[in-house]
């Protein structure tokens, strides 16, 4: 064997070409968390945004974008999302959509089309984004126009508890609403890395009080790692009554600021380790891509992935290829 064959097998025998060969073995990626409506949005003057202001303020400012945009705006956008994924063979994706007072229906359309057109080579699941909360008489309607409209219910309980104090309600509705139309319930939770969060818990009573075993993602669940094992021992307890699954997108809080509150020495990505060590599904998806939120993201599976890995020191390969393919099939409701 010449050096350039032995180098050459080496490469193909190295870690990420393993993980990329059983990947494709296992039915491809599965993105199970993004937003394609907003993906490629971002521009040098629009820049400033993300760096002056919080994620909470961009959910208002990202309005002067939704507002600007007609449903051609839309359809060519979730394109370019969707051509994305299918180049790195994602088999699936699930994609927020927002429905509100801003954008109406143009993104739902646009998304709908979408998925037709792509029919053959990508399954795509679509979730109703609550940007604007279910509380406000006007989002209410919007929601309830969009649930009808979608795959499955999208929630953020923090937009309710930050305007109304009324997280807990929002989740009432989801849940309600997910249980009339027998849909599955993908919530935002504990996005800030804080010990004053404890959406994760939240979302996991609430499960438990509708009888939504099974059928309820939490999206992020960050701020589980700010509180001490204890706590986060019974929560997975809990979770695991509940069949809770959840929804790691490591890229999307890696730039989480620098926090003075003491606590656990962490990082903001979901404890994927101890989730999966507990039983629960965790499933890998990119968030946003390259827009207000994101403007660095590229919607890379393999770079989300590597970064999940390293930053939870998790070395369980034949658990790292179910969090990319048939763990984000089960949080989508894919057989």
């Amino acid at each position: 064997m010449t050096n350039q064959e032995t180098l050459l097998r080496s490469r193909d025998q190295n870690l990420k070409s393993f993980l990329m060969q059983r990947i494709a073995q296992n039915g491809g990626w599965v993105n199970a968390h993004m937003h394609a409506d907003r993906a490629f949005t971002i521009t040098r003057d629009s820049f400033d945004i993300y760096q002056k202001q919080t994620l909470i303020e961009k959910w208002d400012t990202v309005d002067r974008l939704k507002s600007s945009m007609s449903t051609d705006d839309y359809y060519r956008h979730f394109s370019m999302a969707i051509e994305r994924m299918i180049e790195q063979n994602v088999s699936a994706m699930g994609t927020f959509v927002d429905i509100d007072p801003i954008c109406e229906e143009r993104a739902i359309r646009a998304a709908i089309k979408a998925r037709e057109h792509y029919q053959q080579d990508i399954t795509i699941k679509l979730v109703n984004q609550t940007l604007k909360g279910v509380i406000d008489k006007e989002a209410r309607y919007w929601f309830d126009k969009g649930a009808d409209l979608v795959d499955i219910i999208g929630g953020l309980p923090r937009r309710d508890e930050r305007d109304y104090g009324k997280g807990a309600e929002h989740l009432d509705i989801l849940m309600t609403t997910a249980k009339r139309l027998d849909k599955m319930v993908h919530v935002h939770v504990d996005q800030f890395n804080s010990q004053e969060e404890k959406e994760t818990e939240q979302l996991t009573d609430k499960t438990l009080e509708h009888g939504m075993h099974g059928r309820v993602v939490a999206i992020h669940s960050i701020s589980i790692t700010a509180h001490d094992i204890a706590y986060r021992q019974a929560l997975y307890k809990k979770m695991q009554q509940a069949q809770m699954m959840v929804i790691a997108c490591p890229f999307a809080w890696i730039d989480s600021p620098r926090r003075e509150d003491h606590g656990p020495t962490r990082n903001a990505l979901t404890p994927v380790d101890e989730l999966s060590q507990a039983g629960i599904v965790v499933a890998i998806g990119t968030d946003n891509i390259s827009d207000y939120m994101l403007p660095f993201s590229d919607g890379d599976m393999w770079e989300e992935l590597k970064l999940l890995i390293t930053g939870c020191r998790y070395t369980d390969l034949d658990n790292v290829i179910g969090i990319a393919t048939t763990n984000g099939r089960r949080v989508l409701g894919i057989a």
